[in-house]
């Protein structure tokens, strides 16, 4: 039964790729001979024509993360592995990538400007400017909150890895990323010889992490626990690697990186089809959580590997600026988001095989993951803590990508907010925007009870609503731009309307229900400042939603009507 869940979904999104990537190819008239921003606008830093599996390679590591992985376990532990596997198989093809591929080439026909510029030319300046500060405030969220898991991955201890394994091979993986990147674009070493040599050396590097682990104590210095003196690093490497040019380290280490993920895959594959696993955690578990219920709350849990806000910003951020020609646009954008579904449904199965009296929930879905992959490659004759390791390691190499890919990516926001792209925007753009999140990861406030907690905690909630309304309205603006160049538009309109359906029921559920904890007799109400953040939260959110598409209802009025024919 698990096999037949695998293949059934290869095989569903095989062909959706084949036969509805060609619609969306011909609905949104891909043309090779119409030279991109990549080459137009070309200076060698951020806009670099870039070959496309080296691109694909760079855009899959930056909107994977961990996403597909935490969602997917996350969501099929409360609600039943039946539910998040329809959304994935729907929601990926439907949804996520049509919102994908649509953020992507609405950008490269605006000069691989963000959605918020698209916004601006289609529906107001308002709407830019508000979608701008939304934008850089949701990817502040996401680097603040994948720093703190990403420092956590590299002290992950199993009882069959000890801590510090993660924390060697990521470092090794990034230092032959950076001997990689400079063998080909500066000594002109050609692609297929430097991939025989650096592949197989990046898979040495799990090997070298299981020997020589890097132990806690010696990473806490100074008076600071392991876990500050990473989030430093962290802190220290997005810095460095967002303000590199991209062919120094971004493009190598994601093409590197894309080789884990298909090692990852095929692992996987392997290990279900031929390990006589058997699916043993209920389909349905319940329609009512601890988390909320099933709708609308499976529509946010499961982000990425079905549809992710997130994703627009990397399309029109890094991606749109190195896409050589228009075709490639399809097979980054769509299909990157057709093979996240596949992750997200091998996500999945770490849930599917575990017993029906497991809580998945006492442990991260990091180390869920992790463990369920290393019972996969088990079947290969590779060793459980092997297996285990190989997992976080590819769960730490896509977080530090989205990591530095976010960070180059608030910067390009913030340059764009104001309007200069100079050598002081770039310097001033990315020390404000990691200097937040840093501020996040080592501040405390209070819960409704009055005790101190952790920045981030406060926001992680409202994290998930945050990203798919941040869908929602990509989605909007692509559906705006299409209407505003004489096409039909009900591709993107109608997963538009879903997905801020969705996230406006949730934002208005989890608003009610802030409000209930705010004014409960035991809720200290002077020092509850995370239930405050939350509900002024909520508010902006729900005005954004609104806003944007009252002006986008206003714009719409004043197009024309749509010829028969288009």
């Amino acid at each position: 039964m698990l096999a037949a869940v695998l293949i059934g979904t290869i095989v569903w999104f095989g062909l959706g790729y084949r036969i509805y990537g060609a619609h969306l190819r011909k609905r949104f008239a891909l043309d090779d001979r119409d030279e991109t921003p990549a080459v137009t606008l070309a200076d060698g830093k951020d806009y670099c024509p870039c070959r496309a599996p080296i691109l694909f390679g760079h855009h899959f590591s930056s909107i994977a993360g961990a996403g597909p992985i935490v969602g997917p376990i996350l969501a099929g532990a409360l609600f039943g592995w039946g539910p998040a596997l329809a959304w994935i198989l729907i929601g990926a093809l439907f949804v996520g990538g049509v919102h994908d591929f649509g953020s992507l080439v609405a950008s490269i026909r605006h000069r691989a400007r963000s959605v918020a510029e698209v916004a601006r030319e289609t529906i107001s300046p308002a709407a830019q400017k508000l979608f701008l500060t939304f934008i850089w405030l949701a990817l502040i969220l996401v680097l603040a909150c994948f720093i703190d898991l990403t420092a956590k991955t590299f002290l992950a201890k199993t009882p069959t890895l000890d801590g510090g394994s993660v924390a060697t091979s990521s470092l090794l993986y990034i230092a032959l990323a950076l001997v990689f990147g400079v063998l080909v674009n500066r000594f002109r070493v050609g692609l297929i010889p430097a991939s025989l040599v650096f592949v197989p050396l990046v898979f040495v590097g799990v090997w070298v992490g299981l020997e020589a682990p890097i132990a806690r104590e010696s990473v806490a210095i100074g008076g600071l626990s392991a876990g500050q003196t990473y989030v430093g690093i962290l802190i220290a490497y997005c810095f460095v690697a967002s303000m590199a040019p991209v062919w120094v380290l971004l493009q190598p280490r994601d093409y590197l990186s894309s080789f884990l993920l298909i090692a990852c895959l095929v692992g996987g594959t392997a290990g279900i089809l031929f390990g006589g696993l058997t699916i043993e955690y209920p389909a349905f578990r319940s329609f009512m959580s601890d988390k909320g219920p099933m709708f609308p709350f499976l529509f946010i849990f499961i982000a990425c590997g079905a549809c992710s806000g997130f994703h627009s910003i990397v399309a029109s951020g890094t991606t749109a600026k190195q896409v050589a020609r228009e075709s490639d646009a399809l097979r980054i954008g769509f299909g990157g988001m057709l093979l996240e579904g596949v992750l997200a449904v091998m996500a999945l199965a770490t849930v599917m095989v575990l017993a029906a009296s497991a809580n998945p929930g006492a442990q991260t879905p990091t180390l869920v993951f992790a463990n369920g992959f290393g019972r996969f490659t088990s079947v290969l004759g590779i060793g459980a803590n092997v297996g285990v390791a190989f997992g976080l390691l590819a769960i730490s190499t896509f977080l530090l990508t989205t990591l530095d890919t976010c960070t180059r990516l608030s910067r390009f926001v913030f340059e764009e907010m104001i309007g200069s792209r100079s050598t002081a925007t770039r310097w001033g753009g990315t020390i404000l925007t990691l200097a937040l999140p840093l501020a996040l990861l080592n501040i405390t406030v209070t819960d409704a009870t009055g005790a101190p907690m952790a920045a981030y905690k406060m926001i992680w909630p409202l994290f998930g609503a945050t990203n798919q309304l941040l869908g929602g309205l990509a989605l909007l603006t692509v559906t705006m731009w299409l209407r505003s160049e004489g096409r039909r538009a009900w591709l993107t309109g109608i997963p538009c309307a879903f997905m801020i359906g969705m996230t406006v029921t949730a934002l208005i559920y989890q608003g009610y229900g802030v409000l209930q904890q705010l004014y409960a007799p035991t809720t200290d109400g002077a020092a509850s400042t995370a239930l405050w953040f939350q509900a002024g939260y909520c508010t902006f959110l729900l005005f954004l939603a609104v806003f944007l598409v009252a002006e986008a209802a206003r714009a719409r009025s004043r197009l024309p009507g749509i010829p028969a024919s288009a």
